[in-house]
């Protein structure tokens, strides 16, 4: 987290900062002595990703809402050209383009899941992301988490992430209900950040469960039942 901090100090861009301890631990630094405004929530007990950032967007009045993990680093300025992006292509919440700390670009922007991918990601493992990247901005289904920038007013119109989603999938609920209310994502490969994936479901049963337990979730969800009805009256070219 102090090193995200640092990387945020040296932007030009006004922004604003709240960082939640969700846990009790110890400041990553001196606030008093940060160069930008920041603001410091300590939960009393541990909350999920949504809730999180649902109240961070509550002491926060501006245009845009950024939402970031703590394990992602900055090697340039991102917030300008997401804006940009943003103004440009009229969409309501933009992305970079991630890349991990050997330089590889991450699988970040994807495809809605079904049940039929995921069995697919699980039996037939594939390096290859869901979208060939290109120079120029484009329109994924979704986009990760870990580094997003909203418009406020169509964050607000949502009514923010669900935080039934106590991690995993929140990311992915909240695009679809984006898409699915007439507004959209862009990815902006002229911004990139450095995520430096923890994979805790990966060799964490507590992570794993609630992993799967998000996945269940959004599989029984009016929100993914509202996007396979589009999408076969899309493939049928019926009216929606």
């Amino acid at each position: 987290m102090r090193e995200l901090l640092m990387d945020i100090a040296r932007c030009k861009a006004d922004v604003r900062i709240v960082m939640t301890l969700n846990v009790p631990e110890e400041l990553p630094l001196d606030v008093n002595g940060y160069p930008l405004p920041i603001e410091v929530i300590r939960n009393e007990r541990p909350n999920g990703f949504g809730a999180n950032h649902n109240q961070a967007f509550h002491r926060v009045s501006g245009d845009y809402f950024c939402v970031v993990n703590p394990d992602i680093r900055l090697t340039d300025d991102p917030f300008d050209k997401l804006v940009a992006c943003l103004l440009e292509s009229d969409a309501s919440l933009a992305a970079p383009m991630v890349t991990n700390p050997e330089g590889g670009v991450e699988d970040s922007a994807r495809r809605f899941p079904t049940p039929f991918r995921i069995a697919k990601k699980i039996f037939r493992p594939d390096r290859q992301g869901d979208y060939n990247l290109p120079s120029r901005p484009f329109n994924p289904d979704w986009t990760g988490g870990m580094f997003m920038i909203f418009q406020s007013a169509a964050f607000r119109e949502l009514g923010g992430f669900d935080e039934r989603y106590f991690l995993y999938y929140e990311d992915v609920d909240i695009c679809a209900r984006l898409r699915l209310s007439g507004h959209e994502i862009v990815v902006c490969p002229c911004a990139r950040v450095v995520h430096a994936a923890r994979r805790e479901s990966h060799r964490n049963l507590q992570y794993l469960m609630w992993h799967l337990a998000s996945i269940s979730r959004f599989f029984c969800s009016l929100v993914f039942v509202k996007l396979a009805i589009r999408g076969f009256l899309s493939r049928h070219n019926l009216p929606g």
